[in-house]
């Protein structure tokens, strides 16, 4: 039920068209993936993304072993019964969040204990349970437990931190059971470029459906994270698809894709629209901005959407003014649908074999006008 396969690539980068194909739909990539953390993409319904285009989601199988609980929709009749959603959804295990928002966690050999960010309740997270959670929620892809090396970290805690991920990658890959449900490993290796390549090589002898590049977008620069990208890149297999794991700005989804990354997620979008600011062709528009006051333009002149279709800067600016609640709704219609309507894009210009010459068009257009 899950496959994929390149079906273009472009003569002057490394950048490549796919399809990946699931139990729920079929995926062309490179694609976006919206972010619904808590099963469900902020201020959007499932008919909006549909709308946008959109074919597959994130949820966090972290978030939802909390609250309302794996097994609860487990018994509903899964995640695509309980949000009501018809395509895909990719799961991440939830290391990044236990990193990120736990106020307390320790890491043995076999798994993680944290805390709660909700109620304070202790929790132990092994790589097994990692893969019963995410088996429950019957998603179509479903990530390996890793831990997600912060930043910055020195050589030595770095190589263990990636060792261990490698060790639960293992452990991650035994315990998997469902029939086609996808696993991805993930690279770990921090910001040293020798141990993202021995993390890549580690994980992708394990052999999995695809793999996942973590702990990026943590503080570090972008050029930075370009180079640990393009670490792991390198070696990982070119038959299988490659995700970039929270790497969410236009420009970097352009560097990235240029380097052959198929898979794309940033809560970037939808966080952007609930505070007012729009991605357009031509750089971000902070609508509350006063210029914006009796301007009856589109947001964005090349954008399809049905907030570009139907509303005027003008109308936006006095429904963010006014805290109306549609505001977040159409700001987000925007947001999403621009990045889905860029993928799209990105694939016409691969199969077109002028995927550099978009990009440098596409950057140009963004830098020169900078936005707001």
């Amino acid at each position: 039920m899950f496959s994929f396969e390149v079906k273009a690539k472009d003569t002057n980068s490394r950048a490549r068209v796919g399809r990946m194909i699931t139990g729920h739909g079929v995926i062309d990539t490179p694609v976006f993936m919206p972010v619904g953390t808590h099963a469900t993409v902020k201020a959007l319904s499932p008919e909006d993304l549909e709308s946008s285009g959109t074919d597959v989601i994130l949820a966090n199988a972290y978030h939802l072993y909390l609250r309302p609980g794996h097994k609860l929709i487990g018994e509903l009749g899964g995640l695509h019964r309980f949000m009501a959603w018809k395509g895909s959804i990719l799961t991440d295990s939830g290391g990044f969040q236990i990193y990120s928002l736990s106020p307390l966690r320790n890491i043995d050999p076999n798994g993680v204990t944290f805390r709660s960010h909700l109620d304070g309740s202790l929790h132990y997270l092994t790589p097994e349970l990692a893969i019963e959670v995410q088996e429950t929620l019957g998603v179509d892809i479903i990530m390996c437990l890793d831990e997600c090396t912060p930043y910055p970290a020195d050589r030595s805690y770095t190589r263990k931190s990636a060792i261990l991920t490698g060790e639960w990658a293992k452990a991650c890959k035994i315990s998997h059971r469902k029939e086609g449900q996808a696993l991805f490993g993930i690279v770990q290796g921090g910001m040293y470029e020798d141990l993202r390549r021995e993390s890549a090589l580690e994980i992708s002898q394990i052999d999995f459906d695809g793999y996942a590049i973590g702990g990026l977008s943590v503080g570090e620069s972008k050029e930075m994270l370009l180079e640990m990208a393009h670490s792991a890149l390198v070696v990982l297999p070119e038959d299988r698809p490659r995700y970039i794991m929270g790497v969410g700005t236009p420009q970097d989804i352009l560097c990235c894709v240029e380097m052959g990354v198929d898979m794309f997620d940033c809560v970037l979008p939808t966080r952007n629209a609930r505070n007012g600011t729009l991605i357009t062709s031509e750089g971000k528009i902070v609508i509350k901005n006063a210029r914006y006051a009796d301007d009856n333009r589109p947001l964005d002149p090349e954008c399809e959407c049905y907030t570009c279709r139907n509303f005027s800067r003008a109308y936006l600016r006095h429904l963010f003014m006014a805290k109306e609640i549609l505001v977040y709704r159409l700001n987000t219609i925007h947001n999403v649908s621009f990045y889905i309507q860029l993928m799209r894009k990105i694939r016409d210009s691969i199969h077109n074999d002028s995927f550099v010459q978009f990009k440098m068009e596409s950057l140009g257009k963004m830098n020169l006008n900078g936005g707001d």
